[in-house]
């Protein structure tokens, strides 16, 4: 089982964006860049799994969460 998901990754991301905002933390246009480009490509090989998932079945690398989530206002319950 990976040791990050693709919750951990949507959690940096706005993490990230949250402190460039604050102020907190400062970066420049080439770090802002990279990190995009990373996010941009681990997104684009989720986008891959979940392909080759409805292809050929299975349940992936998990990564990509295959579990149903029940939603219950506006967020997930993961509890069910």
């Amino acid at each position: 089982m990976p040791k990050n998901k693709i919750e951990d990754l949507r959690n940096l991301l706005f993490e990230t964006i949250e402190k460039l905002v604050d102020g907190e933390e400062t970066m420049d246009a080439d770090q802002a860049n990279a990190v995009a480009n990373i996010a941009k490509t681990i997104i684009d090989s989720a986008r891959v799994e979940i392909q080759f998932m409805n292809i050929v079945g299975g349940t992936g690398s998990g990564f990509i969460p295959t579990e149903p989530r029940q939603l219950t206002g506006g967020r997930e319950n993961n509890d069910s």
